[in-house]
């Protein structure tokens, strides 16, 4: 946009808004110079802007996600600022399967039924019938199938890209790229940099967009977590409890989770008997590695082993409230900083409920597990069952390690995710709403 045409652009605004008739055709004429000089997207994001300001309508905000019609972290990251925000933007949720919001209610206890959803599918996808929108699937060789969403980003005042997917381009007049890390270097279709601000969800994440998009973010939140369990004290279960997606390659480590408890059960029967191995999480279907790990319990009945598919939150909330002990290797054995945790969203929920985490020692879970004060560190299944064999013969440990977790939990609180997402936006809506 040229300085001044823009800045003819808000003086004509302002004497608009001061009633001076002398400023219609100015306005006119520096909206024709900003088409002609920027281009017809760049005229109509001034023009929504100053439907904003003379107070017409709400701002418009719209949030993407590519993995909106699945559970996950990330998914419930988006859709949590998306409530926190309910009250002063128009919303519109951009997925590209169908999702209802009831399912959004169902998944993250979450009501946004204020929201409008505007489903846009992708032909490229469509026709291999994917399930998972991977875009790393896609390259300079094929035509960028995210350019759908580009060209409706440009339908809103403020377009907020929640699923790392640098190959969207922003056309709003205020875009935000919520970055849960970095998973592929700049290459085909890199947009990362075009966005007016970037998100980040843990140091870790912040870190490597340094390293591989050579460029700084500008705004740390944590993700929401609120899985407290209320005023009300739980009787604990003799549970052991993992939380993760059902990736199909593997990643969250299940089969190696497994591997340890059978293996538990098998050299340390005294300790362990009573003691149950629950793994709880969302699954595509078709999944090959879960039906692996449903052919390894099948096999071995006498384990106490059990998987939870696609549950509920209440569910998933009653399994937080009785369990004791959490476990969670992801980054286990990694070839890439991409397959360790970004943050560790579960953990935290396990740690709000008084359960004592023992986590892989690396990625964003470093910076929220403080080893031998609030849980445990492990770079192996060696150093996993040695840890939990510690926990199961010391019930005192477990009392002040839990404690412990629930305290450090509170940093992570949903109600500070919202504050910092509320001060945030407050500052967009004073550069939207200002003559400058």
């Amino acid at each position: 946009m040229t300085t001044n045409a823009h800045k003819d652009f808000l003086l004509s605004l302002k004497n608009l808004k001061l009633r001076s008739r002398a400023a219609f055709p100015k306005l006119s004429k520096a909206v024709k110079e900003i088409s002609i000089s920027q281009g017809i997207q760049a005229a109509y994001n001034d023009l929504l802007r100053a439907e904003v300001i003379f107070g017409l309508r709400k701002p418009s905000l719209a949030v993407y996600d590519q993995a909106f019609h699945f559970i996950g972290g990330a998914q419930k990251y988006g859709l949590t600022l998306i409530s926190a925000l309910q009250d002063q933007f128009d919303i519109t949720i951009i997925a590209n399967k169908d999702v209802r919001p009831r399912d959004f209610f169902d998944w993250y206890n979450l009501d946004l039924s204020r929201c409008k959803i505007k489903i846009i599918k992708l032909p490229y996808f469509e026709e291999r019938k994917a399930f998972h929108l991977d875009p790393a699937f896609i390259s300079n060789e094929v035509k960028n199938p995210f350019h759908l969403i580009s060209q409706e980003s440009g339908s809103y005042d403020i377009f907020v890209n929640n699923s790392m997917n640098e190959m969207v381009y922003p056309l709003s007049n205020i875009s935000v790229l919520i970055c849960h890390f970095p998973e592929r270097r700049p290459k085909s279709y890199f947009y990362a940099d075009h966005y007016t601000y970037v998100i980040y969800n843990s140091r870790y994440t912040a870190e490597w967009i340094k390293k591989k998009w050579k460029f700084s973010p500008h705004q740390l939140i944590y993700p929401p977590v609120d899985m407290e369990p209320g005023e009300s004290e739980f009787p604990k279960k003799k549970n052991i409890l993992s939380v993760a997606r059902f990736e199909p390659e593997g990643a969250k480590r299940q089969e190696e989770m497994i591997e340890t408890f059978m293996k538990l059960n098998q050299e340390w029967p005294e300790i362990v008997t009573g003691w149950k191995f629950i793994l709880a999480g969302g699954s595509n279907p078709g999944n090959r590695y879960l039906t692996k790990l449903e052919e390894i319990i099948a096999k071995n009945p006498d384990q106490n082993i059990e998987l939870k598919i696609n549950i509920p939150i209440t569910e998933l909330k009653s399994l937080y409230r009785e369990s004791t002990i959490f476990w969670h290797l992801c980054g286990l054995r990694h070839d890439d900083p991409a397959e360790i945790e970004h943050f560790g969203m579960t953990t935290v929920e396990a740690m709000q409920n008084k359960m004592v985490p023992i986590v892989y020692d690396g990625g964003g879970l470093k910076e929220i597990v403080d080893h031998g004060l609030n849980g445990f560190r492990v770079q192996s299944k060696a150093e996993l069952l040695e840890c939990s064999i510690k926990l199961l013969r010391d019930e005192k440990l477990i009392q002040k390690l839990s404690q412990s977790a629930q305290e450090k939990a509170q940093t992570y609180s949903r109600r500070k995710f919202e504050a910092r997402v509320k001060a945030f936006f407050d500052e967009i809506l004073k550069r939207i709403t200002s003559f400058e």
